[in-house]
């Protein structure tokens, strides 16, 4: 499922048009978004969690030369599905 996706079954289970679904999804994307920036952890009671995780920096491989580089620190989301959400799987 793709973002188009995504609104137009919300907008279908929800009875709303599109436009107001595509309105509703971007800002729950764009809610998340902002909390993860603030350093916040996302938690959606049934669903997951979302937040933010420090890489530290670590050294890897060119793959086309063999040559070792040096991968910087970097930060990514993470997510854990609820057990809720898992058990419905």
């Amino acid at each position: 499922m793709n973002k188009g996706e995504l609104i137009a079954s919300v907008a279908e289970k929800a009875g709303v048009p599109k436009s107001t679904a595509d309105a509703v999804v971007n800002a729950v994307f764009g809610a998340i978004t902002d909390a993860l920036k603030d350093g916040d952890k996302v938690a959606l009671v049934g669903f997951g969690n979302f937040e933010v995780k420090d890489r530290a920096a670590r050294e890897g491989r060119n793959p086309a030369t063999g040559e070792t580089i040096t991968i910087e620190a970097s930060k990514s989301v993470a997510f854990k599905a609820s057990k809720a959400l898992k058990e419905s799987l």
